[in-house]
């Protein structure tokens, strides 16, 4: 949920936003939001993991005169011409675009880096050309690498263990140099296995939520990587949708230049989340009750513990997660059920 201070903010005022990777995951849910606040909003996306399912999803939950607000740019943010024409008089950007994931990095580390970084680089580029006023991109968590404490607090990061992990932690070091060079306004945003509607589960890359509800509902084992006690933080799309936001538009100087983890501030190993899937799914099939996991190797490249300390974005941002893991999955198994089954 959004505040009303902030909702009230951008009706007053309404401003042309890039979103890249729009037709995402995370991107379509930016691009409803905006368009449900009456902004106007470009999207760019090479559809290269984006759905165009996704964007027709939006559609039909608008009205005509919110959908005519959008204007989509089927184009790769690692081509500066498309990019060029994408920022010019965009006033804020939230850069979603990437390939997203540990395993695909390992398998294809220079279509990771071109995505990741070449990408994210020409996006500045471009944008510092045109005026933007403030660029809001995703970072990851795994950035964190190997550092061993818990909460993971931004200013402590280790040695990334995968591919992945060193574009986006790259990322975070480009953004810094385009402040410092270009005066360009930056903001990360370190994500934390982000869940939720429009979630492809689909693929050998796919996020575990919607992989397992997907196995579940057709009667087939869910597996799990390791022994179940890895955990995560697990953060509903709508708690995303809220840091981007109020990244883009904060007046505090406070927070400018600076990376912050978007996450619940809690732990739920991988057993657990099984538990409150197979409850929330047996309401409706009782004979999930007995679903018992399939337990495989651990994954290359993976953290052990993922926990976030949220405080540094509650106190300069103003963040407040609206959803609990419980919560999250309660307003997605609608659509996981309906759209994986």
């Amino acid at each position: 949920m959004l505040s009303r201070q902030l909702t009230d903010a951008l009706a007053r005022e309404p401003r042309t936003w890039l979103v890249t990777g729009v037709a995402g995951f995370i991107g379509s849910h930016l691009l409803e939001t905006l368009l449900r606040l009456g902004q106007r909003v470009r999207g760019v996306d090479n559809f290269s993991t984006g759905q165009a399912e996704n964007l027709e999803e939006v559609r039909k939950a608008l009205a005509p005169s919110q959908w005519r607000k959008f204007k989509l740019m089927r184009a790769s943010v690692s081509d500066l011409a498309a990019c060029e024409r994408a920022c010019a008089g965009v006033d804020f950007i939230l850069h979603q675009a990437a390939l997203g994931s540990v395993p695909r990095s390992i398998e294809e580390p220079l279509q990771s880096h071109d995505s990741n970084v070449t990408g994210f680089v020409t996006l500045l580029v471009a944008a510092s050309r045109h005026g933007v006023k403030r660029v809001v991109y995703a970072s990851s968590s795994s950035v964190y690498g190997d550092e061993p404490r818990l909460p993971k607090v931004e200013a402590r990061v280790g040695r990334p263990l995968s591919p992945y992990a060193a574009t986006k932690r790259i990322d975070e070091i480009y953004a810094d140099a385009f402040a410092s060079a270009y005066g360009l306004q930056t903001i990360g945003l370190r994500y934390f296995n982000v869940f939720g509607p429009r979630q492809d589960p689909a693929g050998p890359y796919a996020a575990v939520i919607p992989k397992w509800i997907a196995a579940m509902v057709k009667g087939e084992a869910a597996c799990i990587n390791g022994d179940g006690a890895t955990s995560r933080d697990f953060c509903y799309v709508a708690n995303v949708v809220q840091a981007n936001l109020l990244a883009a538009t904060t007046r505090n100087p406070a927070a400018l230049g600076q990376v912050f983890n978007v996450a619940i501030g809690g732990r739920t190993t991988l057993n657990a989340l099984f538990g409150l899937i197979r409850r929330r799914l047996a309401r409706r099939d009782p004979r999930l009750k007995s679903a018992r996991p399939v337990y495989g190797d651990f994954r290359p490249g993976d953290v052990r513990h993922s926990h976030a300390d949220i405080r540094k974005a509650r106190q300069l941002l103003g963040y407040r997660p609206s959803h609990t893991v419980a919560q999250g999955l309660d307003a997605a198994l609608d659509w996981y059920v309906r759209n994986l089954g």
